[in-house]
């Protein structure tokens, strides 16, 4: 698998360097949109990526200032860059993201389109060094309000927009761009092969949410410094994606792996595994955790993350599995990882937020083939590694690993082929019951 991840890696870094071939500049000034004007300018900026679309292609500039706009549509031969010193910022209007088919939560649906979006495009290109601002406190107010009506409310109920969005391209490249303040997910790609996110910097506030209730103030008044479901990048229904020299600060997972969910996923042929996955060098400073799968997943393959930093209350493998849902996790890799803080090594347990059976038997879900090695630094605790009933998780191996830990017991449940090879936890050699030591 890593020598398949090598020629992954060369071959994503060598088609990114085909799409820098100069092309002509379209900038937003040049072409009648105004600079730091209070206007959502949605239409006047989509007429230069249209223009330049048009004209045979080139890059669209976001030259220095602020230009607020709605949901905006990138075409063939159009590349979007963000020059220094340019916000790109989202309009606080529901209405300026008019609602579309697109995917959310493991379904193509009804709903609201990114700041930023591309539907079928061939060596789609966004480049910094400038900003995406989702502006989205006015969205995060309102999911706070419906929230303290219905704590059970879903992300759904409550409409917000995503600042980046990518269905079904092929040759994916985003740097160097920095994602602030989204009213929700930040970066999402679906069914899209030959993916590159690299020096990208995702940031949403998450601290505690609001805590009032009723009408003791207008919820546009409230002092909110937590974004709901402020995923950083969400890899949906992939194959060939590397993520690299990335920084994500959010309260919500770093990176989420994606697919769909309920007892009938695996027939779902909307869903393609997510597969080849490479993360590496990347700053994780807060977030639910480093990677993800299973709020809504199916099958991940073949997966390596390496030479990352993670920061505080950071689980490093979080592993969601579905009661409802069949699950296939395996061949994932974490390896040469830094811990400061991190919440725990392990986050593997079932998860039974919004589960529905319809009607149908528990299925079955599968961890296999997880390699972690290579920690050093100090974690809260190792954490828990078990599934539901039925479920199998089977070949896991701890090697070479050195932390500090305020807990040091594994939770372990049913697993077959659980290995330790040269852990050692406050000094002392780690043992856990029921693995084999080496």
């Amino acid at each position: 698998m890593l020598e398949t991840m090598r020629l992954l890696l060369l071959g994503l870094s060598l088609s990114a360097v085909s799409l820098t071939a100069d092309a002509k500049d379209f900038s937003l000034v040049e072409h009648g949109v105004t600079a730091n004007s209070d206007d959502v300018q949605t239409a006047a900026i989509q007429a230069v990526i249209d223009k330049a679309a048009e004209q045979g292609g080139g890059r669209v500039v976001v030259p220095r200032g602020v230009f607020r706009s709605g949901a905006l549509w990138l075409r063939a031969g159009v590349d979007l860059h963000l020059a220094e010193g340019a916000v790109l910022r989202g309009s606080g209007d529901i209405s300026d993201f008019p609602t579309c088919q697109t995917r959310i939560e493991g379904k193509v649906q009804p709903w609201r389109p990114a700041l930023v979006n591309a539907k079928s495009l061939n060596s789609v290109r966004v480049t910094g060094p400038g900003v995406l601002d989702g502006a989205g406190k006015p969205y995060w107010a309102a999911f706070w309000k419906r929230r303290a009506e219905n704590p059970k409310c879903t992300n759904l109920e409550v409409e917000r927009p995503r600042l980046m969005y990518f269905d079904g391209c092929d040759g994916v490249d985003v740097r160097d761009v920095t994602l602030k303040d989204s009213g929700f997910w930040n970066l999402h790609v679906y069914r899209c092969k030959g993916v590159v996110l690299e020096g990208v910097t995702i940031t949403a506030p998450h601290g505690d949410p609001p805590k009032i209730t009723g009408d003791a103030q207008p919820w546009d008044e409230v002092s909110i410094d937590r974004a709901p479901s402020s995923d950083g990048i969400d890899v949906d229904s992939c194959q060939d994606v590397v993520i690299r020299r990335c920084t994500i600060s959010v309260g919500d997972d770093c990176i989420a792996l994606k697919g769909t969910k309920g007892p009938l996923a695996m027939e779902d042929a909307s869903s393609p595994p997510v597969e080849n996955v490479v993360v590496e060098d990347c700053d994780f400073q807060s977030g639910h955790g480093v990677l993800t799968c299973g709020s809504e997943a199916t099958i991940v393959r073949n997966v390596v993350v390496r030479d990352c930093r993670v920061g505080p209350a950071i689980p490093l493998v979080r592993l969601k599995l579905r009661p409802d849902t069949p699950q296939l996790y395996e061949n994932l890799v974490f390896e040469r990882i830094t811990l400061d803080g991190a919440q725990a090594i392990f986050d593997v347990k079932p998860w039974t937020q919004f589960f529905d059976l319809q009607g149908a038997e528990p299925p079955k879900s599968v961890v296999r083939d997880v390699v972690v090695r290579g920690l050093r630094g100090t974690v809260r605790s190792l954490g828990e590694l078990r599934g539901n009933e039925g479920d199998e998780i089977k070949n896991v191996t701890l090697e070479d690993i050195e932390v500090e830990a305020r807990g040091s017991r594994l939770r372990v449940g049913d697993v077959e082929g659980l290995v330790f090879k040269d852990v050692v936890v406050n000094g002392v050699p780690y043992e856990a019951e029921g693995a084999e030591h080496e």
